[in-house]
């Protein structure tokens, strides 16, 4: 029987990795998870399927750890997947070696096949445009729906769904830090929001007028439906679905997919994609990078420098199109 995730878990080594993470890396519960599976994934390539702990971690040596990346390589896994478990193994053997678990870190200076450099697919700003008009023109006109909570539920979906992609392209954010905002969270006065990122650092993005019309409308039509749920105190999120509770980031991404269609775009586009083209218009725009690497909450401006890389692209496009010798 394959062990599991608790049962992985359950190895000394993995739990004291796991409580490093939580306590001193501040890691997420997704990020924890990820780490886990790679390293059950390692386990079963060492020992077997049916290996259950604790692991033998002192007896692994450079050749299991080339084994394990000769395994990837055969079954045609992305350089970008195959880096990531890597680089998860790498940092557990590297807690083991300072607690004196393992002898080496066989996968210290393994080499990874390099990631190609895909450049992120951006909407222009006229797509970009049709998709926020999308809400308000899908779905029956709420003034003609006859059961009052079915109306004021139209009416509160349609004015959510407008403020989300307004907030989504005008500030930047990730779907999932949307999906975690507050009422608390957001300083209309000074058109604000204060986002938790990744590795939960907060940063502030600020938002424009569209955005914050929308915002008002969501909230006011929110605040309606709640009354009508018979909910009472403060919402438990900024934006809510239809019971009345949180939305999550995945409900988020399927809402936004719902409405490419509408907007004549392609239903496989990806909702980071707005996220793509708020750095790519700011860029365009005269933006320097540094202030769009706040912005978007990137650790290393590398992060950020790819999307100069499409600005370029789109330049040399128009510029194919438009000269007459290109």
């Amino acid at each position: 029987m394959t062990a599991s995730i608790q049962d992985v878990m359950s190895d000394p080594c993995v739990a004291s990795f796991v409580k490093y993470l939580r306590t001193e890396r501040d890691a997420s519960s997704h990020t924890i998870t990820g780490y886990v599976l790679d390293i059950r994934q390692f386990a079963s390539n060492k020992w077997g399927p049916d290996a259950q702990p604790p692991y033998d971690w002192k007896s692994v040596d450079r050749y299991a750890a080339r084994k394990f990346l000769v395994g990837f390589q055969k079954a045609e896994m992305t350089p970008a997947t195959t880096g990531r478990k890597i680089s998860s193994l790498r940092s557990f053997f590297r807690f083991l070696l300072r607690e004196e678990h393992a002898r080496v870190n066989p996968f210290s200076g393994l080499l990874v096949p390099k990631r190609g450099r895909k450049l992120p697919r951006v909407l222009s700003v006229n797509e970009v445009g049709r998709l926020l008009q999308a809400p308000a023109q899908q779905g029956p006109a709420p003034e003609k729906i006859r059961n009052p909570r079915d109306r004021v539920w139209e009416e509160y979906m349609r004015a959510r769904d407008t403020a989300i992609l307004e907030l989504l392209y005008s500030t930047g954010m990730r779907v999932g830090e949307l999906a975690g905002l507050t009422d608390e969270q957001v300083e209309y006065l000074s058109g604000v929001v204060k986002v938790r990122g990744k590795g939960k650092k907060e940063r502030l993005c600020p938002f424009g007028r569209p955005a914050h019309r929308a915002l008002r409308a969501a909230v006011e039509s929110r605040d309606r439906f709640r009354v009508l749920l018979g909910k009472k105190g403060a919402a438990p999120a900024l934006f809510l679905n239809r019971h009345g509770g949180r939305l999550t980031t995945r409900s988020v991404e399927r809402m936004v997919k719902r409405y490419l269609p509408d907007a004549g775009l392609n239903p496989n586009i990806s909702p980071h994609a707005l996220r793509h083209s708020f750095a790519t218009h700011m860029l365009d725009a005269g933006a320097d990078l540094r202030s769009v690497q706040e912005l978007l909450g990137h650790a290393s401006l590398s992060t950020t420098q790819i999307y100069t890389h499409v600005s370029v692209e789109r330049l040399k496009e128009v510029y194919e199109q438009a000269h007459p010798r290109a």
